[in-house]
């Protein structure tokens, strides 16, 4: 019988949303923050999204016996992000295939207001010996769909709460 579904998992349906500052590692030699680091903030966003949902990362390969690799990141770069400015990074899903998820990220450069960067992965889940696509248990749907928007609406609700903290 399957684990019940927490409260939580039927919350209403938001990005999931974290701060992070540029760090020093994250930069070029221009000061600048340099593209791959921008996944480091994805995978920090991500993580704390399956934690939230109650399905943190250290035990859903083993509660539902599956792996879940990315197989495509992409980015789009639209304002340049300096050492120490803290970025809102807003997590969600806006996509449930029948074997795999879309995961979204949009960066917000919290001092100018701006849209710094967004991006998207794609997470399939695949069995644990042969690594070959099975569906997303259904329970994990569940616990997730708490963040699954879309893309309209991420961006209202983070841009929102960045105008509620002013």
């Amino acid at each position: 019988m399957p684990a019940q579904v927490s409260t939580f998992c039927r919350m209403r349906h938001k990005p999931f949303i974290i701060d992070e500052y540029v760090r020093w590692s994250d930069v070029d030699q221009a000061g600048i923050i340099f593209y791959g680091a921008y996944v480091r903030f994805f995978e920090i966003a991500e993580t704390e999204l399956f934690r939230a949902a109650g399905v943190p990362h250290g035990q859903v390969f083993d509660r539902f016996d599956m792996w879940l690799p990315r197989v495509h990141l992409e980015c789009d770069f639209m304002f340049p992000a300096r050492l120490d400015d803290r970025l809102r990074v807003a997590a969600y899903i806006t996509r449930f295939g029948n074997s795999s998820m879309r995961l979204n990220f949009d960066v917000l450069h919290l001092e100018s207001g701006k849209l710094a960067a967004a991006g998207h992965e794609v997470l399939v889940v695949t069995d644990r010996t042969e690594m070959k696509s099975r569906p997303v248990p259904d329970e994990l749907k569940e616990c997730l769909e708490a963040f699954s928007t879309s893309e309209a609406e991420a961006r209202s609700h983070l841009f929102e709460s960045v105008r509620k903290e002013a």
